[in-house]
């Protein structure tokens, strides 16, 4: 659907004789992410970046331009044109666009030494995240994201989230991530036995309103069955006696006015199931953690845990931080780097790798499942298999044809057979629809042994989950709670970390007035002793001056006479501007 949005030559005919079609107001840009291609592979992350603000960096270099120019000259017209161009500039989000840009790039799990490589550099999986970055920068009138969390850690998703909240156009998602349809959309459409239906809301709003009209056409449709059933009965039963027959033909025509209620579907529900049975329970303590270091060459993330029966530890955080490395250690696939960790009594442990390395691509479906349960008989495989959904011809498909949920179901089908009482599983939902993500809660919520599990899908991680160990930047966090409960207190440690900041600028800021404080004293004081020192001058001048005064010829120099005792008005006039200096300051010491 979303191609045929892109592409309308996709569409020939629709189905039945009614008229259809794809039909845009104007011209838009439609932004897709299989539509986007890197014109040089030579330019840099940030040069590729930098190509989505092409607009905001042309009114930047002309704004430092006329810049240039008012240096220079200044007129009406060139500081009219400079006003409207910085209101320009700010109103495109010119002030802004470095810090969108940057915090995006971060989020997506680039480092700043990334931004200056080449993007020919770069392995597959990160140039789908830069040409998703760039199309998200890029802002188009409508944009379309077909499965956009798929692949991101969860610091990429909330920022995708914050993102989007805030897109003031068009946006189409496909998405089976829960949790993010919920923070996002407004509108759903869901596509089910072939027709699209509309729901006002998120995706639990949807839910919500599915099932009420669900239950409300079944009642309808039940109400109108038996309300036919009753009219057709009093038809039947009176339409052949002549005092009757009139009243027996207006139930009938009653029944023909009836806009018949159709019987609902029923929810696509096919999916998968699976009956755990554990043989051998292990003991109470499953798994002890102690200062156990992960990585290849260098460790690059510490760990301490303890984990008991039946508990469901979910294992969050960034990409190319160390869960699935933590999971590959646990289970002997990787050397530790230093630390321990120990089994409890009578531990039986799968691993589901989210690569799905150990299917053999050349065999089928059956000979893939019955190479780990040879002792099976063919019937018994295909009931295992059916459970699962691979039915019928199914069994035979080759893996190497297999869609990524299919091979999900046959991994997971294989380690639940096997009975184990500890599931370490690395990224289990991805390629699974809503449907698979749900059977799989159900399975795992009624699992009576331990699971350790990665994952990126906050929905399930919150439904499954009894305790959190976080990768956090650089540490590892255990937390005995809930997905949603981490958060809060995630949320809480920050609140408190900006209270502790916010206290410490303010401790530093007293430190500060009180420096500036005792600096402003002595200034002051010292000003004091200088303007003292000065009106001391002063009158001794005064006194010089009028010791000349008294000499014989100045005393009867009555022009000399006149310029001395200006001289002395002048001083005096000086002096009381000095002492009123003095006396504000004094009083302004007195209040510090």
């Amino acid at each position: 659907m979303l191609k045929s949005i892109v592409d309308n030559e996709m569409l020939e005919e629709g189905i039945g004789e009614e008229r259809f079609g794809i039909y845009k107001q104007g011209t838009p840009i439609i932004g897709y992410l299989k539509q986007i291609e890197f014109e040089n592979s030579n330019n840099t992350l940030l040069e590729e970046i930098l190509t989505s603000y092409e607009d905001i960096l042309k009114l930047e270099s002309k704004v430092a331009t006329l810049q240039e120019k008012l240096q220079a000259e200044t007129n009406d017209k060139l500081i009219k044109e400079y006003t409207e161009s910085l209101e320009r500039y700010e109103l495109v989000g010119g002030y802004t666009y470095k810090k969108e840009y940057e915090t995006a790039i971060k989020k997506f799990g680039f480092s700043e030494q990334d931004k200056n490589k080449m993007i020919s550099e770069f392995s597959g999986g990160q140039k789908t995240k830069i040409a998703f970055l760039k199309l998200l920068l890029n802002k188009p009138d409508i944009l379309l994201l077909d499965e956009p969390t798929n692949h991101l850690d969860i610091n990429a998703i909330e920022w995708l989230e914050g993102y989007l909240k805030s897109y003031n156009k068009a946006v189409v998602i496909v998405s089976h991530d829960r949790m993010f349809l919920n923070k996002i959309v407004n509108k759903v459409y869901e596509i089910e036995y072939g027709n699209i239906t509309e729901y006002t809301g998120n995706y639990s709003d949807f839910e919500k309103q599915k099932r009420a009209n669900y239950e409300k056409q079944l009642k309808d449709y039940e109400y109108q069955r038996e309300e036919i059933k009753r009219l057709q009965a009093i038809a039947d039963r009176f339409r052949y006696k002549p005092t009757k027959a009139k009243m027996a033909m207006s139930k009938l025509k009653q029944i023909e006015r009836m806009k018949i209620i159709e019987e609902p579907n029923k929810y696509d529900l096919r999916t998968f199931h699976a009956n755990f049975n554990i043989p051998i329970e292990s003991g109470k303590l499953v798994l002890s953690v102690k200062k156990l270091q992960i990585g290849y060459s260098k460790a690059f993330a510490e760990t301490s845990f303890e984990l008991y029966k039946g508990q469901k530890l979910g294992i969050i955080g960034e990409n190319g931080k160390g869960k699935s490395t933590l999971l590959k250690t646990l289970i002997g696939d990787m050397p530790k780097i230093s630390g321990e960790f120990e089994y409890g009594y009578h531990v039986k442990k799968e691993y589901f790798d989210q690569q799905m390395d150990s299917l053999n691509k050349d065999f089928t479906v059956l000979e893939e499942f019955c190479k780990d349960f040879p002792k099976l008989t063919e019937g018994e495989a295909r009931k295992a298999l059916g459970a699962f959904l691979f039915s019928g011809e199914d069994v035979f498909k080759e893996i190497n044809v297999l869609s990524g949920g299919e091979k999900v179901r046959l991994q997971l089908c294989k380690i639940f057979k096997k009975e184990a009482n500890l599931l370490f599983l690395d990224e289990p939902t991805n390629h699974m629809d809503i449907l698979g993500k749900e059977s799989l809660e159900n399975i795992l919520s009624g699992y009576k042994g331990t699971l350790i599990f990665v994952s990126h899908d906050r929905y399930f991680v919150n439904k499954i989950a009894d305790c959190i160990l976080a990768f956090e930047k650089e540490d590892v966090i255990y937390f005995n709670g809930t997905y949603d409960e981490y958060i809060k207190y995630r949320e809480s440690k920050k609140q408190e970390e900006v209270i502790e900041e916010a206290s410490h600028e303010t401790k530093n800021r007293s430190a500060n007035n009180e420096y500036f404080k005792n600096k402003e004293i002595s200034r002051k004081k010292n000003k004091i002793n200088k303007l003292e020192k000065e009106i001391e001058d002063k009158e001794n001048e005064i006194k010089f001056i009028e010791t000349e005064m008294q000499k014989e010829d100045i005393c009867t120099d009555y022009i000399k006479l006149k310029e001395l005792q200006d001289k002395i008005r002048e001083i005096e006039t000086d002096i009381e501007n000095k002492m009123l200096e003095w006396e504000n300051l004094n009083e302004s010491l007195k209040n510090m």
